[in-house]
């Protein structure tokens, strides 16, 4: 077995956060633009049953490269084979019904189709195992792979069998743990939770979020990292977005050793960071609600924004959110724009 990629030792590394935009040839885009789905929706496969992993995995390659070329520090699998973010491990769960879905409402009133809960919520087999042990065969860089934080999934989901939430969230952090043990023993290198829904239920995330998420993360040795932010950019308009996380202090209290945030687009006030002293943190200095590429220069003044509230050797450059909804050749237009305008900051301070 090769040695395991060495986490990068400069100042300013440079990350994604998950996602990277999958080509026309294998999902209809038009189909997936302004949703994001929780239940399953295989429908936007451009590729018949049979031949799909196949296509997925020369999509991932596809991906992986674009980040090395880019210069990225600590890549992804782009999240080639995911409909969401969320969806793939969520509904391959035991304890969920499926097929006749539930509904929630999000944070902007909007009715969604989730999974039912109908019966405790068990992983019975591993979901993303075959997709780190393709990333680490595909590539010598650093890699990272994300799991649905626990509590977000308890958020994207219809609760007909739990007493409260709290309970039905344990047991989704539970999955995710055994999940997380996999991944790790396949050569993850960091491994990330995403956690958007946070800010739905900020009083239900006060009580037991950090809860969920230490149970998720317990026992996992490689650095972890908490992902949050305000909605992918083609789906929640920046006009729509705040400046301030009604959670994030509360992170600091997670056995999360990184805390990822949305900042570019919604020019987050970056006190806030001052709440999570002693995490590293991935900053986000790319706009993913602007199709104009950022220059160098642009970038490296958003890290020196952050750099003013986080020490250098704390702070990791990377997109606002997941870059699925772009199109490929913005998308890696901005993360060369990334590594370079890391690079001139990362000359400033050496």
């Amino acid at each position: 077995m090769a040695p395991t990629p060495q986490l990068p030792t400069h100042l300013l590394p440079t990350t994604v956060v998950g996602s990277y935009p999958q080509p026309d040839w294998l999902v209809n885009r038009q189909l997936l633009s302004k949703v994001v789905p929780r239940t399953r929706m295989t429908e936007i496969w451009r590729i018949p049953e049979q031949f799909l992993e196949q296509a997925q995995d020369d999509a991932t390659v596809l991906a992986i490269r674009d980040m090395e070329r880019a210069g990225i520090d600590i890549i992804t699998d782009g999240e080639i084979r995911r409909e969401s973010y969320s969806n793939r491990f969520a509904t391959a769960l035991e304890g969920l019904d499926n097929e006749h879905p539930g509904e929630v409402k999000s944070r902007y009133g909007q009715l969604t189709q989730v999974p039912r809960v109908v019966a405790r919520i068990r992983r019975s087999r591993a979901v993303e195992l075959r997709d780190m042990q393709f990333l680490r065969a595909n590539t010598d860089l650093p890699a990272k792979i994300t799991l649905p934080g626990p509590f977000t999934m308890s958020q994207q989901a219809q609760n007909d069998f739990y007493r409260d939430d709290e309970e039905m969230a344990m047991d989704f952090a539970a999955a995710v743990n055994a999940e997380a043990h996999d991944l790790q023993n396949a050569g993850a290198d960091i491994i990330q939770l995403d956690e958007p829904w946070l800010r739905n239920d900020p009083e239900a995330a006060k009580r037991y979020a950090v809860k969920a998420i230490n149970r998720a993360l317990k026992g996992i040795t490689v650095p972890t990292i908490v992902h949050l932010c305000f909605g992918y950019a083609a789906v929640v308009p920046g006009a729509s977005k705040p400046t301030g996380y009604s959670f994030l202090p509360g992170l600091a209290d997670s056995i999360a050793q990184q805390i990822s945030i949305e900042a570019a687009q919604p020019k987050l006030d970056l006190g806030v960071l001052k709440d999570l002293a002693g995490k590293k943190i991935l900053l986000g200095v790319l706009d993913l609600g602007d199709p104009a590429v950022e220059t160098p220069e642009q970038v490296a003044a958003r890290i020196r924004a952050g750099l003013k509230f986080v020490a250098s050797e704390n702070l990791i450059a990377a997109p606002d959110c997941g870059m699925k909804y772009l199109p490929r050749e913005i998308a890696f237009g901005k993360l060369k724009a990334l590594t370079a305008g890391a690079a001139i900051v990362r000359r400033e301070i050496s």
